[in-house]
């Protein structure tokens, strides 16, 4: 394996430079240390600073250089010698100083990657994941669509094809949600962290259900007391999304569906709510009767996932259901009335050329879902694709523009337009997973938790609470602990964590 050694004599923007280097080098080992080491590496980085440049030295059996970026003055927080200086500094003007400064390192260290791996990124030196939160705020701070699309371009080097789809999913994106109430609104996620079984490229906090089928009665009744402490503690603010997310929602039975959604309503109440999803999810986990116990309530979205739509790419990656579960399911749905049906898919799935994918496309559109959330598949190192990659290691993962353009074309073809986007670590192809939707049903609530525009009260195991606050300046987490049997447990815990952060931020 191709390793890498990276050697941080100063570590203010260490996270950048190894996500970096980690795009253009995917599949390589990479070492990070705080200061000069020995070992064998086929390339190695040393990164330091002086009074005026960063400098970026690099050495492979091919290469060897270095290169710099100026260091602009005013803020660094490693630097003792400003520090009677950013007395004198507003945090705003601290934080554009420093934004700069990591914009300068990354120019310079992107230029030397491009130089030795002889390719450029879709995104260029973007590793955040909200390239669309940084269009809208462009657009926001009165530029026009051009002019944002040009600062893409020359400021992050981001390609022609990407800074047309982030500007014009920024601008539809604004249309959107330009009825919803940041400063008093809010949305609510409930977690339900079961599955069927546990999916080959899953880092989610999942749970075989199998394995905790008698306990998710005990689940059920901890989530629900916690809904009723959080209405309590919201009231006064108005609810505009609801998502009910996993794991799979659908392992839950009717009657325990019922059973929260009851709560929900009686706790919160559904009047104004302007988007209520429940992410069915897994084919093999949706029955009539639970479609029909969720059309009780004003459900107005719901997602029937596939993945992909090739039986035997679904069985390497651990789905265990069918593609005629698939249709089944979705059609149970149509049957029943649901108007706004979304499909999730993965490109970049083991073993799956351009051609199984448009396969897969071809069987979406003959269902004509009313939207499609195409994901670029991401492995993580929670992920069992990744921690025990030896087993899998003669699987091929192919994904290109060529794929991506095919998605978006299709798509459109379906009547369907871009309205979300957001990027994941090691995301193969160093692409992006976009949002699709025909007129008038696009996710609201997915837009909300990538755009940070307002606060997201997450409920449930895993549940992690976005507190969006001084006018959507500052964020503050609170976590729920992921381990169901913990957070059955130690609810009272979980209910007195989020007292006292929305009581300390909203």
């Amino acid at each position: 394996m191709y390793k890498i050694g990276i050697v941080f004599l100063d570590t203010e923007f260490e996270h950048d430079v190894y996500e970096l280097i980690k795009a253009f080098y995917p599949e390589a080992e990479i070492h990070t240390f705080c200061e000069e080491t020995e070992g064998e590496y086929d390339l190695r980085f040393r990164v330091e600073r002086d009074e005026d440049s960063w400098l970026l030295n690099y050495e492979s059996s091919e290469h060897k250089g270095v290169a710099s970026a100026s260091v602009i003055s005013g803020y660094s927080s490693k630097d003792k010698k400003t520090q009677d200086k950013e007395a004198s500094v507003d945090e705003e003007s601290r934080r554009s100083i420093r934004k700069k400064n990591k914009d300068a390192i990354k120019m310079a260290l992107y230029k030397v990657l491009v130089k030795l791996t002889g390719r450029e990124l879709p995104w260029g030196n973007l590793t955040g994941i909200r390239p669309a939160k940084l269009a809208m705020a462009l657009i926001e701070s009165g530029k026009s669509s051009e002019e944002a699309a040009e600062e893409l371009r020359n400021r992050y080097l981001v390609s022609p094809e990407k800074t047309a789809l982030a500007v014009t999913i920024a601008n539809r994106e604004r249309d959107i949600l330009k009825d919803i109430d940041y400063e008093n609104g809010y949305s609510l996620y409930i977690g339900i962290p079961f599955c069927p079984s546990i999916c080959l490229y899953c880092s989610f906090s999942s749970y075989p259900l199998k394995l905790w089928q008698k306990r998710v009665d005990e689940y059920v009744e901890a989530l629900c007391r916690e809904v009723r402490a959080v209405a309590q503690m919201m009231r006064g603010r108005k609810l505009d999304t609801i998502y009910i997310g996993g794991g799979t929602p659908t392992t839950l039975e009717p009657h325990q569906l019922r059973v929260l959604l009851d709560t929900v309503g009686e706790c919160f109440g559904y009047d104004g709510v302007v988007e209520f999803t429940v992410e069915a999810g897994r084919p093999d986990s949706i029955t009539e009767d639970k479609l029909k116990a969720l059309s009780e309530f004003p459900v107005t979205r719901i997602s029937v996932n596939p993945q992909t739509m090739n039986q035997e790419t679904l069985e390497i990656i651990g789905r265990r259901h069918t593609v005629d579960e698939t249709k089944r399911a979705f059609g149970i749905a149509r049957e029943l009335g649901y108007n706004n049906i979304n499909m999730d898919l993965i490109v970049g799935l083991p073993g799956e050329d351009i051609s199984m994918v448009e396969h897969t496309l071809e069987e979406i559109r003959r269902l004509d879902p009313d939207s499609v959330t195409v994901h670029s598949l991401a492995v993580k190192r929670a992920a069992r694709l990744n921690m025990f990659k030896e087993k899998y290691q003669e699987m091929t993962f192919e994904n290109n523009q060529e794929i991506m353009a095919l998605t978006m074309k299709t798509a459109r073809e379906m009547g369907m337009e871009p309205y979300y986007l957001y990027r994941q670590k090691n995301m193969k192809g160093n692409f992006e997973n976009v949002g699709y939707a025909k007129v008038d049903k696009a996710g609201i609530y997915n837009i909300l938790i990538m755009e940070e525009k307002q606060p997201i009260i997450a409920l449930g195991a895993g549940g992690s609470s976005k507190l969006v606050f001084d006018h959507g300046n500052r964020i503050e987490r609170v976590e729920n602990v992921k381990d169901v049997a913990n957070y059955i447990s130690r609810i009272d815990e979980m209910i007195d964590r989020k007292r006292k952060g929305i009581a300390a931020w909203l």
